[in-house]
């Protein structure tokens, strides 16, 4: 089975999530925090990384950072197994720590704050610190934001302050951050305003011109691989690109799928093509263009194929994107 493909480039900023083998709590010890922490420390000193954000809970880490050079899959290779090593050897035992590769969610500029901000509420959601002490959670990137002498030279707060209404690190600032992370914690609308529920979901965090533009630069040998990958996350790329291809060749935009009815012929059209060129699944066809649910495109596509006419113009126009591929 192919390995799945990562999406690098300069600049980069990631949400990278894993979890312990079966869920395992690898960082319940203060030992095992200790050694993730020194390698994480080791491979953003040598790749050059900025780090914006960072928790270790009991079974599962989160890191929000930043590539100046397209160099994560490298970087995360070599923190991965060199803490499992570690791990290993400190515990005498052999086998897989985490419970496989790392998630690395793309984000665009204006997602690293709420990223961030999500990241140093885990504590909070898990209960295992009141808000108002959470500077006390020694594991995470807030407990050095608090305390300027204890930071790494890397890290980096100043998006995080800022998108938290514009806030400068000093005492009162970080104050500030602080009260703003309890506020956000109850405020329901405003967590899912961000995307809360959705934070470690999908392949990129950002508008629609953010994802067209990364899916513009894909290569072709990139998105294949991407295709070939098992992980829905790192598919979804190619499912987005082969969507606006569609939605340009039937003159039509984002704002159409939005303003169109469920079942209107240039959707379903659209909705077949994306099954039979890619093998889009009809959950997401039915979410993203706006069809209802997935069983009712399933019964659309299939009402199409039965009668669909050859002199369909919205259908001729898609199939010719096959035979430029």
């Amino acid at each position: 089975m192919a390995r799945k493909t990562r999406i690098e480039y300069s600049g980069a900023f990631y949400h990278m999530i894993n979890r312990g083998n079966y869920r395992s709590w690898i960082f319940e010890s203060e030992g095992a925090r200790v050694s993730f922490l020194r390698c994480l420390e080791e491979v953003c000193l040598a790749k050059g990384w900025r780090l914006h954000g960072w928790v270790l809970m009991s079974n599962h880490y989160h890191l929000c950072i930043e590539t100046p050079d397209p160099n994560l899959v490298d970087g995360m290779k070599w923190l991965q197994s060199t803490f499992a090593n570690r791990f290993n050897r400190y515990r005498k035992a052999n086998g897989h720590v985490f419970q496989g590769r790392y998630k690395a969610i793309l984000l665009d500029a204006g997602a690293v704050g709420p990223v961030c901000h999500y990241i140093y509420l885990n504590p909070v959601r898990a209960g295992l610190v009141v808000g108002s002490e959470l500077q006390k959670f020694v594991a995470s990137g807030f407990h050095q934001l608090w305390y300027p002498s204890k930071r790494w030279s890397f890290s980096d707060i100043s998006i995080a302050l800022s998108e938290a209404g514009g806030l400068r690190d000093t005492r009162a600032g970080r104050r500030s951050y602080r009260d703003y992370l309890v506020w956000l914690s109850t405020e329901d609308g405003e967590r899912k305003r961000m995307g809360f529920e959705k934070m470690c979901e999908g392949w990129a965090k950002g508008d629609q011109d953010f994802k067209k533009a990364v899916l513009s630069d894909l290569k072709d040998g990139v998105s294949q691989k991407v295709v070939e990958s098992e992980a829905k996350e790192l598919r979804e790329p190619l499912w987005e690109r082969r969507l606006q291809q569609g939605l340009n060749a039937l003159e039509k935009t984002d704002a159409d799928l939005t303003a169109g009815r469920k079942g209107v012929d240039w959707k379903v059209a659209l909705a077949r093509h994306l099954r039979e060129s890619s093998l889009v699944p009809n959950a997401w066809i039915s979410a993203r263009l706006e069809m209802g649910t997935a069983k009712s495109v399933s019964s659309r596509v299939s009402l199409h194929r039965q009668e669909c006419a050859t002199k369909d113009k919205q259908w001729k126009a898609l199939k010719m994107l096959e035979c430029v591929d």
